[in-house]
């Protein structure tokens, strides 16, 4: 399978904000982006709304979004599950795929699930194997793969010890999350080529530009084979539950970037802005953290 970008703006882009969006308006920031060529976007969160009030209402924004595009071909929309109950609340909603999340350490497990390392594992394995039975696409996201922003340091051991538990199950899917933007070309070599080593799950990298290394993060995962890589319209995004954790790569700035290093992910960065530039107005921000928007395509 070649390259392809997941659109994360709807879900990582948009649930730090402090302008909450209704789900409405996030519905149609995901009709923009399909009209602008995404096919797989990470679509809703389903956690609790007192946790992250501004992913309120996964199911009406599953309700309204499209299915397919007008030149018809299929949408897939993915699902954040970060437990159980969220994974049956997705399901009723007919998510194409489910995002399940592992952390690496146990501080930030605590504060992002509640749980312990140990104890969120093991209801993964659980849902793994819920979802797949329904027959959906299934993804597990080891989060603070690159670094926690409470303890610092994650070792290489710390992330295989999240792959050896989920692998068994036979996942289709294991991304790997620089969660705070703190990780370097290296450092992506080396957790990719570890993972590979014990699993034949596609390879998906999430990376933030916090630190100004996450489009050659995103360039390294694709040079070592990585299918896909997430991105966020207009650069927004960041964890409620993490500390600094600002700025998902942009959408457009990546596909720049992949297209002049001669990758093709079959979308244009004119096309991209327009998404961007919406959703920037309906944020209330001055300007996208995305240069593209700014500087604009090369050549003109």
């Amino acid at each position: 399978m070649s390259t392809h970008i997941v659109e994360v703006g709807p879900r990582d882009g948009l649930q730090n904000e402090a302008t909450v969006l209704s789900p409405g308006e996030r519905a149609e920031f995901v009709r923009r982006l399909v009209q602008a060529g995404a096919r797989r976007i990470e679509t809703a969160s389903f956690v609790h709304p007192k946790r992250v009030p501004q992913m309120a209402g996964a199911e009406e924004v599953m309700a309204e979004v499209p299915r397919t595009a007008a030149d018809g071909s299929a949408v897939s929309h993915i699902g954040l599950v970060l437990n159980e109950r969220g994974l049956e609340r997705a399901l009723a909603a007919e998510c194409d795929e489910v995002n399940l999340v592992a952390i690496t350490t146990e501080t930030f497990s605590q504060r992002n699930q509640g749980a312990s390392v140990t104890d969120v594992l093991d209801a993964t394995t659980r849902m793994l194997k819920t979802a797949k039975a329904e027959g959906v696409f299934t993804s597990v996201t080891i989060s603070a793969a690159f670094g926690c922003p409470f303890e610092g340091e994650v070792s290489t051991e710390q992330v295989m010890r999240v792959v050896r538990a989920v692998a068994p199950e036979e996942p289709d899917e294991i991304a790997l999350a620089d969660t705070i933007g703190v990780g370097v070309p290296v450092d992506v070599s080396r957790l990719v080529r570890a993972v590979r080593n014990e699993t034949d799950a596609q390879l998906r990298a999430h990376f933030h530009n916090t630190r100004n290394t996450g489009y050659a993060n995103a360039l390294m995962a694709a040079a070592e084979g990585v299918v896909a890589l997430d991105a966020s319209s207009g650069g927004f995004g960041g964890c409620p539950f993490a500390p600094a954790a600002t700025g998902n790569i942009a959408t457009e700035d990546l596909v720049y970037a992949l297209h002049r290093s001669g990758i093709d992910v079959g979308l244009t960065v004119e096309d991209l802005v327009g998404p961007a530039d919406w959703i920037t107005q309906k944020l209330g921000a001055e300007e996208a953290p995305a240069l593209l928007g700014r500087a604009g395509n090369f050549p003109g």
